[in-house]
């Protein structure tokens, strides 16, 4: 029987390196031993020491330990859980230079995989930076260790929950209320039941789906009536797959966001795909339309369309639009 390779032991010292570089996934690229080393938490141009947190045999993972000279575009992070939590990764660079990264990274991508260049790069569409997240997907769990339940995304490069406290991406009525469900989830008989929280976000209202990995029993059900209407939430149970999500409070629901400029309303069910951040997401559609140049009498062709996002604000402006969906729900919806 072949023995299990043991995996080796990290270095423990810190190693100082300058930053050469920056990587696809927004990691400080440097090189130790003439090995490349992508390091969480480092810009461009820094000088930085970092701990090992994996060694490969092409390369290595470090995490900053420490700043020795900063780059002009290192902010303050304004989330008290980052560096722990795994739900961002860049809060420690300014806004406006997440955006210029994220679109060389995609420059360099165009260049590096498809060995082209686009004649004419447009401005970024920016939106506000906290509080913008309408959808998302929140673990659940009970810890024995800290007898609690916690309610969040995992931990950077670990399985386990963050303990947050707020999240300042989540849309407020979220974000600032994780310990309000957590303490919802812990006061049910299946409090060690609840799997996960979908977070959908509309116009006027927050929707919560619970995924229930037992049937809940009429006490729960009650109590979770009773938080919706308490704390202004509708609530979603998710017993098995995708298809068995049905509205528990209140027994009629309806979602849906509007895009008054083009005469639009959208209905859509909390586990359908919709734009993450309606700001850009207008702002997307308004230049969509803008550099199509369309005419009265065009038609135009509209690929996975889901709900008809940019479909239905086209055929406003057009002889006809088609669009054309593989999820039979969402063409319904469109």
């Amino acid at each position: 029987m072949a023995k299990r390779s043991r995996r080796k032991k990290l270095p423990k010292d810190p190693v100082r390196v300058k930053i050469e570089g920056f990587s696809h996934d927004c990691r400080g690229i440097a090189r130790v031993d003439d090995k490349t080393v992508f390091v969480e938490g480092a810009l461009d141009g820094e000088e930085v020491s970092f701990i090992y947190a994996e060694k490969k045999r092409d390369y290595d993972v470090g995490v900053v330990s420490e700043v020795h000279r900063a780059s002009p575009q290192r902010v303050e992070p304004k989330c008290a859980h980052f560096g722990i939590c795994g739900g961002c990764s860049l809060q420690h660079m300014s806004a406006e230079a997440q955006i210029e990264a994220k679109q060389q990274v995609l420059l360099d991508n165009f260049q590096r995989l498809g060995k082209v260049s686009p004649a004419e790069v447009l401005s970024p569409l920016t939106g506000p930076p906290w509080g913008y997240r309408r959808k998302a997907r929140l673990g659940v769990r009970f810890v024995i260790k800290k007898d609690r339940v916690l309610v969040g995304f995992r931990e950077r490069r670990a399985p386990y929950l963050a303990d947050l406290t707020r999240c300042e991406v989540l849309h407020p009525s979220v974000g600032e209320h994780l310990g309000t469900l957590e303490k919802m989830i812990a006061q049910l008989d299946a409090y060690d039941r609840i799997a996960q929280i979908e977070v959908a976000v509309d116009d006027t209202q927050t929707a919560l789906v619970l995924r229930n990995l037992d049937v809940l029993s009429d006490a729960d059900k009650q109590k979770l009536c009773d938080f919706a209407e308490a704390e202004n939430f509708k609530i979603y149970l998710q017993p098995k797959g995708p298809d068995t999500v049905a509205p528990l409070w209140p027994e009629n629901i309806k979602l849906g966001y509007s895009l008054p400029a083009y005469g639009v309303d959208f209905s859509f069910e909390p586990t359908d795909f919709t734009q993450v951040n309606t700001d850009i997401n207008q702002k997307m559609i308004d230049k969509a339309l803008e550099l199509l140049a369309l005419e009265p009498d065009d038609r135009v062709l509209d690929l996975f369309c889901g709900l008809g996002n940019f479909t239905l604000p086209i055929a406003s402006e057009v002889e006809a639009a088609v669009g054309i969906e593989g999820d039979a729900g969402l063409v319904a919806r469109a």
